[in-house]
Formats: structure tokens, sequence, C-alpha cells
């Protein structure tokens, strides 16, 4: 599950240094590509030499790297990675991630990394022990942060050895199995996907739209593809490329997308409402091109049908329906009316006032609501966002599964 994956190592100042050749030479030997990141302290126990050796890559390990201007930017890095580890990681460099004390080119790669962080804490059985280090690794868990230590393994006192940073092959393979779950998570699960915007006629050549480009169905569609996912994408004019292993249907109209929706809804697990969907449509569609006139131009305009309702109303149990929201005003209160409303198990809400979001962008800043709760999200780019929505339902599928 590693071919192909960019992996970020940080190295911190610890004698289990050495021990990051082991690591970069196991996930090479499983198809990774690997960026170091070492700070200061870290090049008293190995050399950047070695590691370019190894990663065929500059070792990164200040901000600034020549005199000539030329920096490294951590933003970049945080972007290019698909995880980061940090093995080893000192009980300084921890209380410095867990307190956002960016004082080094790696504590500044961290807090800018979008993808999964694995930390193997490395250091001597008091310092581990001690209350401070405790509740730094609490607060790491807390971030999100995955936190590696040994499985088995004594220290000459007898005591667990706790502290001592787990063996490269095991901090390899925790890295694999994440991976692996992660692709497979929503393995024989049907989910349904609207997208980008509908098209309803005026006349043969006028229609009422709007400005969406579908670029966040079509990342909601790629990430449940990427877990293993069944998915039917049903989308409105876009030009956007299939991904990978996912079904289109391609419809122009509310009604056309109303149809296909109800058609697909019943074998699925899941259905996500992405759709920007024309509320209303022209009560009459020219047969001809309306010419222009002196007088004014009057179009009579009646309710287009409402997909995200009749699904509600259709859902059963075992089914989750997950709706968007644009919203210019009272954001959070129409959400969650809509929420109500409509029989949703989320809504993603995401709002104009957000600017270089929602149409067109590449960008998103969204709130994930639900019956009991709301979870507020950063801008990121789309596919990221894409990511903490598939998290939030794969979490609903986890949680059915155990009632």
């Amino acid at each position: 599950m590693l071919k192909g994956k960019k992996i970020v190592l940080g190295i911190t100042g610890s004698i289990a240094a050495y021990k990051a050749c082991l690591i970069i030479r196991g996930l090479i030997k499983q198809g990774a590509e690997v960026q170091t990141v070492i700070t200061q302290a870290g090049k008293e126990f190995i050399t950047p030499i070695t590691l370019s050796a190894l990663t065929h890559k500059p070792v990164i390990s200040e901000f600034f790297s020549q005199r000539d201007g030329t920096w490294n930017s951590h933003v970049d890095i945080g972007l290019w990675a698909d995880a980061m580890i940090i093995a080893p990681c000192t009980a300084s460099t921890i209380g410095k991630m867990a307190n956002g004390i960016a004082d080094n080119m790696l504590i500044t790669t961290y807090l800018s990394m979008k993808a999964p962080v694995f930390i193997a804490p490395a250091m001597d059985l008091d310092m581990y022990a001690h209350p401070s280090t405790q509740r730094n690794l609490e607060k790491l868990r807390s971030y999100g942060n995955i936190i590696i230590e040994p499985q088995s393994g004594f220290l000459a006192s007898g005591l667990e050895g706790k502290g001592r940073m787990e063996e490269p092959d095991n901090i390899i393979n925790v890295l694999d199995r994440f991976f692996y779950e992660k692709k497979h998570e929503l393995n024989n699960r049907r989910i349904m996907i609207t997208a980008g915007p509908t098209y309803e006629k005026i006349d043969p050549v006028r229609f009422i739209g709007n400005y969406s480009s579908g670029k966040m169905g079509f990342a909601l569609a790629e990430e449940c593809a990427r877990r293993g996912a069944e998915v039917t994408l049903i989308s409105g004019p876009v030009s956007l490329p299939t991904p990978d292993g996912v079904r289109r249907v391609d419809v122009e109209s509310c009604n056309g997308m109303y149809n296909a929706a109800l058609a697909e809804f019943n074998q699925c697990d899941a259905a996500i409402l992405c759709a920007a969907v024309a509320d209303f449509k022209p009560e009459y569609v020219a047969e001809n091109k309306i010419k222009r006139g002196k007088d004014n131009l009057s179009i009579r305009l009646s309710p287009t049908n409402d997909i995200a309702e009749e699904l509600g109303k259709r859902k059963r149990n075992e089914q989750f329906l997950i709706g968007f929201a644009l919203e210019t005003d009272n954001e959070e209160a129409n959400a969650k009316d809509k929420l109500k409303r409509k029989h949703c198990d989320l809504i993603i809400l995401n709002s104009t006032r957000n600017k270089g979001t929602t149409f067109r962008a590449d960008d998103n800043q969204v709130e994930i609501i639900s019956e009991t709760n709301v979870k507020k999200y950063g801008k990121k780019n789309k596919h990221e966002v894409a990511c903490d929505i598939i998290d939030e339902i794969t979490a609903l599928f986890r949680q059915s599964e155990k009632l």
C-alpha cells in the first residue's frame, strides 16, 4: 500500500536517529518517495549526506537553503505529502509540537502538514513517564496524530520499554496498515453523488444556470472510489474528467438529475447531494430562439423538484443522506433547518462570504453539521475537504455497525 506514496520523514536529536536510515530503506523498498527534514540536533547523530544518498533528495533542515534567497517552503511540503513520520521524536520536539512552538523547519512543516502524522517517541523511561511528556502526547493524540510506541520488549530494569523508539520494520508496518485500511474502509459500500450545476432551458440557446464547476462533487467521488466504494456520479453539464473507478451519469436539467437520483437511491448505502440544482425553471420553453424586442421580457418561473426532500422521505434506516447548503446569511441556522426538514444525517455548509471558495474555486471552507455537533474547518483544497467529509461519512457507517 506504500507504492507511490509521498512520505516526509522528520528526524530529531536522538541516539536512535541512525535507525532513520532503516526506515528510509524500508519505505523506498515498498515504492514510497521519501523527503527528510532534520533538526540541527539531529545532524549531530546522522549526516545529511547519508540521508540524501538514500533518498536521492536534498535534506531539508533550514528555512533558507542558500544565501541567495532560496528557501524551503514548509507549506509546499505539507501539501506534497501523503503522510509524515517523525522518528525518532524527542521529548523536546513532542513538547514543541503539542504547543505550537515553531522554531525550526521540522516543527513548521508539522504545523503545515495536511496529511496524517505518525510519531515514534524516543527517550529514556523517566522522561517518557514524566507527566509533562504524557500530557503533551495526549495533546498530540487529540490533534489526530498517531503515536507509535513499542508493543514488546523490556528494559534491563524489567520495566516495559516505553520511550524506546519502535523498530523501523514495525513503524513501516503501521504506516502500511493505515493506508491499507484507508483504501478499503468503504469496500462493499454503494455511494451516489450529485455534482455540478443544472441548466433549465428558456429557449433552444438560452438557459437559467449557476456558476458551479462540479469540482467539489468530483473530488468526493474520487475519494470515495479511492477508499473502495462503488460510486455513481450524477453530473450536471461540466467539462471535468470522470475519476477512475467511478460510474458517471450525465444529465442537464433538474428534472433529469431528479429522475436519475431516484433511480439510483434505492440501491445505495449513502447519497451525497453536492450538486447546485436550480430551484426554479421557466414555466414555458420557447420552441425557437426568442428575438430581441423593444419591450421588457418577462419569464415566469415555477419550482423544480426538490431532490433532497424526496430522498429524505424515501430514506431507509440503514441509509445515510448528506446534503450541501450554500448560504449567504444566517448560515448555521439555515443549515440546521435544512438538516431537519430534509431528514439529512449531515449537512455540509459553505458560504459565499468566504472569499476564494465555493463556485469555480479550487478551495472550499466548510462546516459539517449533524443533529448533535458542528465541526468547523479552515480553508482547504477541495480534495482535502473531500477527505474530511468522507471521514465523517465513514464514521457514520462505523457507528451504525456498532448499534
